[in-house]
């Protein structure tokens, strides 16, 4: 097992900055919110005052009318495909989109020839009662490890753990950023791949494999007694390339990695012993992705999150990648394109995100000295990371793709794309795509425990 597969175990106006990451979220929020002028997700139910981004009214829990779709035969159609673009934004007309773009999206589009195709907003996330009823929950149980925020937290589950950040911009960097490392994708079990562009911009497969999830933190009927404080348990079996063929890996990734430590087994096919991994976190490169990226920039952001000081600077209007199922529709070899994932398949629309900035705390260090994160307020997932080194030149820019599942329901990550702007490569990771063996549905059943076990794995190995 090489560690290209451990990695996959893996208002507007601007806050006040001074503030301490302490202060208990309970004392200020009113769970009350989320039933009149928040959403149960906490985000804001209003569209805003231009009508560009419309009222939550419950998002999408049924396959709309008109749509034949099985989701036992095939992945999810582009429901939104008969939406006429709206814009397209490229270097030529950036600035007059500016306000409405990060720095890493300009960047792409100044020097790579990137643009983005903008569509009508629909606000599709939509979740099953109990994760409501939880996220509620949640407001007044979920408290900081050991009163510090960066190190973690304690009580919440079965939902997003701070629907309402504090009004503290500090601590709600932190929360914000926990929220998308709890964001409710449902337990599954997929096909994936990965590719990634060498120097001379060709597309390289450097995994093919089956992925199962089971989210400890989501399910029904648990609290956080019952919690074990691992957030989900994944296994994975590769099939490709060919001199990976039958390697697996099982991790558990903690919800509170200071109390509970990421845990991971590799299995090298061929050898049948089953190993245990070293942690692999932080800024250390994943070769899988020829150090395109590093363990720590997995979904945007991934991991503890102790190296950083995180503050919350606003919330604002932005385009993002959004509803982005016509990515199913397209081949893998030809949505990867030289210089970067086809536009011509992602659809980007304008939400309101939250806007967190992560520089480095006092004493630790990392390759990425800051980093700026968009939450998208419904899902809270995190739809842009860009990311600065020492010396303030930019290094990278990722963005996240969200499908609809609405029988699940749930819109909910689908793919990750990300750009090393120091070597002009691009990787993408977690894709499902129209050629087999990739075009295979998500089953969104529950996975038996006995696939997340170490022993399991030894004993269907080869030798």
């Amino acid at each position: 097992m090489k560690r290209r597969t451990l990695g996959l175990l893996a208002g507007t106006s601007m806050l006040a900055y001074m503030a301490s990451p302490k202060r208990s979220l309970a004392a200020t929020a009113d769970a009350s919110l989320l039933q009149t002028t928040l959403t149960p997700m906490g985000s804001e139910r209003a569209g805003n005052a231009a009508g560009t981004i419309p009222a939550w009214t419950g998002g999408m829990t049924e396959i709309p009318a008109g749509v034949n779709w099985d989701p036992k035969s095939s992945l999810p159609p582009d429901f939104f495909a008969a939406d006429a673009m709206l814009y397209k934004v490229d270097a030529s007309n950036m600035a007059q989109y500016a306000h409405l773009l990060t720095d890493g999206v300009q960047a792409l589009m100044k020097n790579k020839g990137f643009y983005i195709n903008v569509y009508p907003t629909h606000r599709t996330q939509a979740m099953p009662q109990w994760i409501y009823d939880n996220t509620a929950l949640n407001v007044s149980r979920t408290t900081p490890q050991n009163g510090d925020w960066r190190l973690g937290y304690n009580g919440a589950y079965g939902g997003y753990p701070f629907p309402i950040p504090d009004s503290d911009p500090l601590a709600a960097g932190y929360q914000i950023c926990y929220n998308n490392e709890a964001r409710w994708n449902g337990p599954y079990q997929r096909l994936t791949t990965a590719a990634y562009t060498n120097a001379n911009g060709q597309p390289v497969l450097t995994e093919g494999a089956r992925l199962n999830y089971r989210y400890g933190f989501y399910q029904p009927g648990g609290s956080p007694a019952t919690y074990h404080g691992y957030f989900y348990d994944v296994a994975l079996t590769e099939f490709a390339p060919a001199t990976a063929a039958g390697d697996a890996a099982v991790g558990r990734q903690s919800g509170n990695p200071t109390v509970y430590p990421d845990e991971s087994w590799e299995l090298l096919n061929g050898q049948g012993r089953v190993r245990k991994t070293p942690n692999l976190l932080y800024d250390t490169p994943t070769s899988y992705t020829d150090g395109i990226i590093n363990y720590d920039e997995y979904f945007g952001m991934s991991g503890p999150l102790d190296r950083y000081d995180f503050r919350l600077l606003g919330k604002r209007e932005m385009l993002i990648p959004y509803n982005n199922n016509k990515v199913y529709t397209g081949k893998s070899a030809a949505l990867h394109t030289a210089n970067f994932f086809d536009p011509e398949y992602v659809r980007w629309e304008l939400h309101r995100v939250w806007v967190v900035e992560g520089t480095l705390h006092p004493g630790k260090r990392n390759v990425l000295a800051r980093r700026v994160l968009y939450f998208d307020e419904d899902n809270w997932q995190c739809a842009i990371a860009d990311a600065w080194d020492a010396a303030n030149n930019m290094l990278r820019v990722h963005y996240t793709l969200c499908a609809n599942f609405p029988t699940l329901p749930g819109t909910i990550f689908m793919t990750s794309i990300a750009y090393n702007l120091q070597t002009g490569q691009y990787v993408s990771t977690g894709g499902s795509y129209a050629d087999a063996p990739y075009n295979e549905p998500w089953s969104f059943d529950p996975v038996p425990d006995s696939v997340f076990q170490p022993q399991s794995m030894a004993a269907s190995a080869s030798y």
